[in-house]
């Protein structure tokens, strides 16, 4: 999430005030299960033919790297082809505290801007030519603050030369736009989804393909279907106008793209009831003529991404994060399988399932609490403990009475129905991501005004974060128990004699705020970071930066550097990996700039590859 979008949502937020209860101790997990830090491995060497499955419509497996795999893994499978290309991470780690106003990528890597703020996507765009620009001309050509994105596959095209691009724009670029005409519609115009098939020329340049039928913008004016139990009760005649905060995002295995809201507050638009926002919103990019829906049965909260896990049978389950200050983890399970050979039969699955929260427990087991109306306490006159975690253990907490009368309630009220039920509050979970063996990463990106610890949240004023991971048991997404451990802490090197809430455990290159998380189908753990931009970060950390992080020894690689004021977000890739796609999300120099003299930097899709064609990270 972008530091912005905290600023626009903070008045409501600050309205509501917040509440907080006692949790458990970092140290007595360490004392009960000392070498839980070292128990989960992840694994390497499967087959890169698999990323885009077996057709081209399941064109995503588990967290949308590959076709689910038999056995389950939903990460591919077989091994590695002996002569095929090397996958080890051998690039050359960049240097400590960038903070040039540029992307900086390893030696033998080059760098393309595709996709900037303004640029033209549907036929007919006139495009951002560097004159601010208002609506309806807006309405059509890409929004602001490039976020979270998947690559589709193309029927009868390679799909590392050429495929469907999908990704997020989360807020306003606000130095293109007009805000004098049509300010609302403007401002609204900016935010969404773009969709744009893309395509390698024979040069090696990627470019979006013009007047692709492909080709579309989901924005805060468009009309949105409603499903699921909830739909009636966000609106009666289940449709709602726009679509908001569009953060992070996942696949589905039957080719469709969710957009996650990542707020319950209107702040846009008030003439719109808030309970149509803060929702999983699914998009389907192969069928341009069709209306998305917001998928009621996943819930409401700030939602960041999506990550899914999947069986044997083609049961399937979604992991979420609430990037609220504090937020709970979320999985949904749909009622039924999906049919890899029907995907038709697919399109309305995420209508009815069951979701649940999880709770860390301080032995480091944990377990998903069923968040269903009439159980775990969501009743009438239930007591929502607030946000507990942020008020001093010796102020007392603040209950107050909510009603829970049908489960539409839950969905609308997610974020109490979790507290209620006794799910652990995280410091601001953003992205979730399922390795191939199944093991499932979630980084926090931190909570500074944290008052209280539990096991999985152990620092007091947390402004690093961390990163948490976890094994379902069975390694089966319909298990209701898991095993959880702390992959690192964040923060600054204990040389630096920094207080203990700063000093993080990285092995490597330091780094603060993990944000954007995937596991690639080789298994390899990239994070990006999300951090503040004033120089009492950048003197200590450097411009916010992409890492390749070991899962076993924690160690950290620094890969890029984004230019001033940015957050590095979004990561996708060609099936070969030779081609990476990264969002560069408000940058605030002259990086990327369209105006004479500047002043407009823009959000953008780059590509980066390396020189001789290798995949991405030798």
């Amino acid at each position: 999430m972008s530091y912005l979008t905290d600023k626009l949502r903070a008045p409501s937020r600050e309205a509501q005030g917040e509440v907080t209860v006692p949790g458990q101790m970092f140290d007595e997990i360490v004392a009960a299960n000392p070498a839980r830090r070292t128990l989960l491995r992840n694994s390497f060497g499967l087959s890169i033919l698999s990323v885009f499955g077996a057709t081209t419509l399941a064109a995503c497996g588990s967290d949308g790297d590959s076709a689910p795999a038999p056995g389950g893994g939903g990460g591919g499978g077989g091994g590695t082809d002996p002569v095929g290309p090397d996958y080890s991470v051998k690039f050359e780690r960049l240097a400590d505290k960038i903070t040039e106003d540029t992307v900086t990528v390893p030696k033998n890597y080059q760098v393309q801007v595709l996709y900037s703020a303004g640029d033209k996507c549907e036929a007919g765009s006139a495009g951002y030519a560097g004159t601010p620009q208002s609506w309806p001309d807006t309405e059509t050509q890409a929004g602001g603050q490039h976020d979270g994105m998947h690559y589709y596959a193309l029927d009868g095209v390679d799909p590392n030369k050429g495929g469907l691009l999908v990704l997020n724009h989360e807020s306003t670029d606000n130095a293109t736009l007009n805000l004098t005409v049509e300010g609302t519609k403007t401002r609204l115009s900016n935010v969404g989804v773009s969709v744009v098939e893309i395509a390698r020329g024979e040069d090696g340049t990627w470019s979006v393909k013009a007047n692709s039928r492909y080709n579309k913008r989901y924005t805060g004016n468009t009309v949105y279907n409603v499903g699921g139990p909830a739909a009636s009760a966000v609106n009666g005649t289940r449709k709602v106008v726009g679509t908001l905060n569009n953060c992070a995002s996942g696949p589905t295995p039957w080719g469709t793209y969710l957009t996650c809201e990542e707020t319950t507050d209107n702040y846009l638009d008030p003439t719109q009831d808030e309970k149509g926002y803060g929702w999983v919103v699914e998009i389907d990019p192969y069928t341009p003529t069709s209306t998305a829906v917001k998928r009621t049965a996943m819930g409401r909260f700030d939602h960041e991404n999506t990550a899914y896990m999947t069986d044997e049978a083609n049961r399937v389950a979604f992991y979420m994060g609430d990037d609220g200050t504090p937020g709970c983890i979320y999985k949904f399970i749909p009622s039924k399988a999906y049919d890899p050979k029907n995907r038709a039969a697919n399109l309305n699955l995420l209508d009815e399932g069951t979701l649940y929260a999880a709770r860390f427990n301080d032995d480091g087991t944990g377990n998903w609490v069923e968040l269903t109306h009439g159980k775990n306490n969501l009743t009438l006159n239930a007591i929502d403990p607030g946000n507990y975690t942020q008020t001093a253990p010796d102020q007392p907490p603040r209950p107050t009475i909510v009603n829970f009368a049908s489960q539409a309630d839950v969905l609308i009220d997610t974020k109490v129905a979790a507290r209620v039920a006794g799910a652990t509050l995280m410091d601001r979970p953003e992205w979730i991501t399922v390795g191939v063996d199944k093991t499932v990463y979630c980084t926090l990106t931190n909570n500074g005004s944290r008052k209280r610890t539990s096991a999985a949240n152990p620092r007091i004023s947390n402004s690093h974060g961390h990163i948490v991971r976890w094994k379902e048991r069975g390694d089966s997404p319909l298990a209701t128990t898991f095993e959880w451990e702390l992959l690192l802490l964040a923060g600054q090197d204990p040389a630096d004699g920094a207080a203990a809430n700063v000093t993080g455990n990285i092995k490597g290159d330091e780094f603060s705020s993990p944000d954007g998380i995937r596991v690639d189908p080789q298994g390899r753990l990239w994070v990006q970071t999300d951090s503040g931009t004033g120089s009492n970060i950048t003197d200590i950390f450097g411009n916010n930066s992409m890492y390749y992080v070991d899962q076993e020894t924690g160690e950290s690689k620094r890969f890029l550097v984004g230019p001033k004021g940015c957050e590095i977000t979004g990561i996708a890739y060609t099936p070969d990996l030779a081609t990476f796609f990264i969002n560069i999300q408000h940058p605030n120099g002259v990086w990327n700039t369209k105006r004479a003299g500047g002043g407009d930097a823009r959000s953008a899709t780059i590509v980066v590859s390396r020189k001789d064609g290798k995949p991405v990270g030798a």
